[in-house]
């Protein structure tokens, strides 16, 4: 395991690329969100990729993108997107902690744009499904699970209290 880097996993809406950011402020390490290198990569959008090449293709898009993280990144912050945890190795990567959120709150944050621009979003009991499915994964590959329900700065004081 890459112990420099900090992974924050979660369900989407958790919280994971504004605690990124958060955490860059305060270590000014660098932060990698799988989600937007994928889509530089590739010149599309999340939503795009899965339109025209189907989920399985996002996946090994993703894993691929975990393998170069664990061999050549160091202390950097990782933005993961909400299911790598269930087709990657994640702890590959770093030190990870899951921000638990309660599905109620996730929701609360989505107008339907940004519901619609989450392929597997569009739907709430179909996500309510998901997020039930996932939550299992998160908390057995996460070193830690940080209660995302608090402060911007109460979760980031606490990911750096474990770093």
């Amino acid at each position: 395991m890459n112990s420099t880097n900090c992974v924050l996993i979660g369900f989407m809406g958790s919280g994971k690329s504004t605690i990124a950011k958060a955490l860059h402020q305060i270590n000014h390490a660098l932060v990698l969100d799988s989600d937007s290198i994928i889509e530089s990569n590739e010149g599309l959008s999340i939503k795009e990729i899965f339109s025209r090449y189907g989920e399985k293709y996002f996946r090994d898009l993703e894993c691929k993108f975990c393998q170069f993280i664990a061999h050549n990144v160091q202390n950097a912050i990782i933005s993961t997107g909400g299911g790598m945890p269930l087709f990657c190795d994640v702890q590959s990567m770093g030190k990870v902690f899951f921000l638990h959120l309660e599905f109620e709150k996730i929701l609360s944050r989505f107008n339907a744009e940004e519901r619609n621009q989450r392929p597997l979003f569009q739907n709430d009991d179909s996500a309510l499904e998901l997020y039930n499915t996932r939550l299992k994964h998160y908390q057995s590959c996460a070193h830690y699970v940080i209660n995302a329900d608090q402060s911007i700065q109460a979760i980031t004081q606490e990911i750096l209290e474990k770093l």
